[in-house]
């Protein structure tokens, strides 16, 4: 039952591709271009890479089943029978499994949520009365023959029972997912021995609920469990990996159990070094010791990260060094950035590690600790060398923007009360009851990508680019005014992502060319890496909205992305308070809103999708992220005058937690989120006070499913008996970038045809 213990290893890996194969491929097979035996080549071709690579990088357990063709949680939900009913007579299981994550016409698919304080999405599982759970390893068990064939120390890593309960969703009158908790049990420890007699050695249950608010009360279920779990006759080594932050109390129950390992993130919260200390109960275990940061794409300190394995090396039995969480959530590699630097961001990159950059970091420092600093003492002088650079660039030291950030908080950043701001924006606007709008972007098109390549390439000048954006802008204007929206958008054709665009323009970011990171299922991400001081140096949309506006009477919004999403979906320097990097943000965003209202624009979003995302994860924390970033939110748009109405957008996210600050953040308008929740965030919203403007999406713009105008008239009727008419606005759940053209014309006219049926009613 117990295995040798591994000296070096990482908690996930990246799954996407390189250049991202794996979204082409699934995209293809979708479209109905790319055969499933073709799907399946690339995907075992990415897992074989991807274990080659580990095990030349000189890593002694390999994880395994962190590969997925969506999903790791919907890969749970799979494993343990527990998808939901509406896709069951879906007789391919590739098809039923994407009809969860995506819908199709018939079905709609699983609620979409952030995972933790991630940028990464997961599908909620529904567990109802009728849930029947029942184990399908095919997957993980497949995984693992394929690495041990080809020689790999595979450790599958599966997504642990208490987890995957905390994270579900209760449907049809059911009672807390976490009372089944018990049926999953049994499950598991057949899954573990099937893995033994399959041959593997160590498993890695993953369990980073136990780090939350919710683990606060988990240690109890832990020890059960994992008790449990550890008395299984037949069974691989057991590693629990913690993960985001400390695990709390649960330390010392799994310790108490007869697990063998425990993966603790020695990056996220410091004072786990000290907890891990006086935790007696580890000196029997391997501990798996999270020094090298997966989240962030700083280079390690390896000074520090050494001494902190030197602080914990009399604490546990045996330490293994290994990544703070998965490397879902960084880049693959700092070489695929062959391009020349920004003059403005000239060396940055020394600065930097990706995914294979980390591993070789793990790989570093288990040399050290296991053979002797000297063995590796030049890897260990240039980490000295480059970190020295990093903290005398003048860059990170801006003083005229330090100056006016202080004078303007000095000042104060209130507007006019709400109700004295609707009133100047309802004279100026003349918008009927119930007004229709999207939230900002419209499908990306072939000519779009056709443009933007061309222009990468050398094929085509700026000039001929702006007419290229400037002809697909038209043609969305006059898509809006036929299908008779009252609230226009310029639909966002020429920027690549709603941060990376900003970050290309503001002083202080480094845009990456292949930085590619997974949001969710196919779509990929590039975040920009905020490394120092930031200024706005010109005005980055004015011209664009202007345009867009000069070619119809209605009104057009500009169209911004807030501070605090331009920093939860980037990677932000850790040499000072987030708070002053959002306010830095903040004071560019302010200045862009002042010349978007100086040139006649008179409805202004702000989006801020990110922020419940941000949200600490102890509750502790969370009232001073709420007071910062919800005043970096109102610096960005305090400088309007009352009667330019000022919008924001929120998405995806579990908002309970943040639904006072959502009121805090005193936008004229807030669209959200509320479609896959059936409209629940409203009866939220009003008890918490919320008076403003709302617009809760009336359908899913993640599924390719087009709404029919009942049932986006029904979504307005749930939403009118929360919401009175006067505050309530008419909107799909998010931007409309990833979808089709036909499909997005074809639920918009359904959608302004509801908005004009219900209103005659009113």
């Amino acid at each position: 039952m117990t295995a040798p213990n591994f000296t070096r290893t990482v908690l996930g890996v990246p799954r996407i591709g390189p250049r991202r194969e794996l979204k082409r491929a699934i995209e293809g097979y979708w479209k109905g271009s790319v055969s499933r035996s073709d799907l399946d080549q690339t995907a075992a071709g990415l897992r074989r890479d991807e274990w080659a690579r580990l095990a030349a990088a000189g890593l002694d357990s390999v994880p395994t089943n962190t590969f997925s063709y969506y999903d790791q949680i919907l890969d749970t939900a799979e494993l343990l029978g527990a998808l939901p009913s509406r896709v069951a007579g879906i007789e391919d299981r590739l098809d039923r499994y994407f009809a969860a994550a995506r819908g199709t016409a018939e079905v709609t698919p699983l609620e979409m949520t952030k995972w933790f304080d991630t940028n990464y999405h997961y599908l909620v599982p529904e567990i109802g009365p009728e849930t029947a759970f029942s184990l399908h390893p095919e997957k993980i068990l497949a995984d693992l023959d394929e690495a041990l064939a080809q020689g790999v120390p595979a450790r599958p890593v599966v997504v642990g029972p208490i987890t995957f309960l905390a994270l579900s969703k209760a449907v049809d009158g059911a009672g807390d997912p976490l009372s089944r908790i018990d049926e999953l049990v049994p499950l598991y420890r057949d899954l573990l021995a099937r893995l033994a007699t399959a041959g593997a050695q160590w498993v890695q249950l993953d369990e980073p609920v136990l780090v939350s608010e919710a683990g606060l009360g988990l240690a109890d279920t832990a020890a059960k469990v994992y008790g449990a779990l550890a008395s299984a006759a037949e069974r691989p080594s057991i590693a629990v990996a913690t993960y985001f932050g400390s695990p709390g109390p649960s330390l010392a129950a799994l310790a108490g159990t007869g697990v063998e390992a425990i993966a603790v993130d020695l990056v996220t919260d410091p004072d786990v070094v000290d907890l891990v200390a006086g935790t007696p109960a580890l000196a029997g275990k391997l501990l798996i010791a999270g020094v090298v940061d997966g989240r962030n794409v700083w280079r390690t300190d390896l000074e520090a990260a050494l001494a902190t394995l030197g602080t914990l090396s009399g604490s546990a039995a045996a330490l293994a060094v290994s990544t703070s969480c998965s490397l879902l959530h960084v880049p693959y590699t700092v070489a695929a950035e062959t391009a020349p630097e920004p003059a403005g961001a000239a060396g940055v990159r020394a600065w930097l590690a990706f995914a294979e950059e980390k591993i070789g970091e793990v790989a570093v420092l288990s040399r050290a600790l296991t053979e002797g600093r000297p063995v590796v003492a030049a890897e260990f002088a240039e980490s000295a060398c480059v970190r020295a650079a990093r903290a005398a660039d003048a860059r990170l030291n801006d003083g005229a923007v330090r100056d006016r950030l202080a004078a303007l908080r000095a000042a104060g950043t209130g507007r006019a009360a709400a109700a004295e701001r609707a009133v100047a924006q309802r004279d100026r606007l003349g918008l009927p009851l119930l007004p229709t709008t999207t939230i900002g972007s419209y499908p990306q098109t072939g000519a779009i990508r056709v443009a933007r390549a061309d222009l990468r390439a050398g094929r085509v000048d700026e000039a001929e680019y702006v007419r290229r954006m400037q002809a697909e802008i038209a043609d969305v204007i006059r898509l809006q005014e036929d299908l008779g929206i009252d609230v226009l958008v310029h639909g966002e054709p020429e920027r690549n992502d709603m941060v990376q665009y900003f970050a290309e323009r503001l002083e202080g970011f480094l845009a990456t060319d292949n930085g590619w990171v997974q949001s969710y299922g196919t779509r990929c991400v590039r975040p920009p890496i905020l490394y120092g001081d930031v200024r706005r140096a010109e005005p980055m949309t004015v011209s664009w909205i202007t345009y867009a506006q000069a070619l119809t009477e209605r009104p057009v919004k500009g169209m911004l992305t807030g501070p605090v999403t331009i920093l939860a979906w980037s990677f932000v320097r850790d040499d000072q308070p987030l708070a002053d990097s959002a306010d830095q943000v903040a004071l560019a965003i302010r200045d862009e809103t002042v010349d978007l209202e100086q040139a006649g624009v008179k409805i202004i979003q702000v989006d801020e999708p990110a922020l419940r995302e941000l949200l600490p994860l102890r509750a502790a924390d969370r009232p001073a992220y709420l007071d910062w970033a919800t005043g970096s939110f109102r610096l960005s748009t305090s400088g309007v005058v009352d009667d330019t109405q000022i919008h924001t957008h929120l998405c995806y996210s579990e908002f309970g937690d943040v639904i006072g600050a959502i009121a805090d953040l005193d936008a004229d308008v807030t669209s959200i989120e509320a479609a896959r929740s059936r409209m629940e965030i409203l009866d939220d919203l009003n008890e918490a006070g919320f008076a403003n403007q709302v617009g809760p999406g009336v359908y899913d713009i993640h599924s390719p499913r087009v709404p029919a105008q009942d049932e986006v008239e029904s979504s307005l009727r749930a939403a009118l008996e929360a919401v009175p008419a006067e505050r309530l606005w008419v909107n799909p759940d998010c931007g409309l970038k990833t979808r089709g053209t036909e499909e997005t014309v074809a639920s918009l006219r359904n959608l302004v045809a509801a908005a004009k049926a219900v209103r005659a009613t009113l």
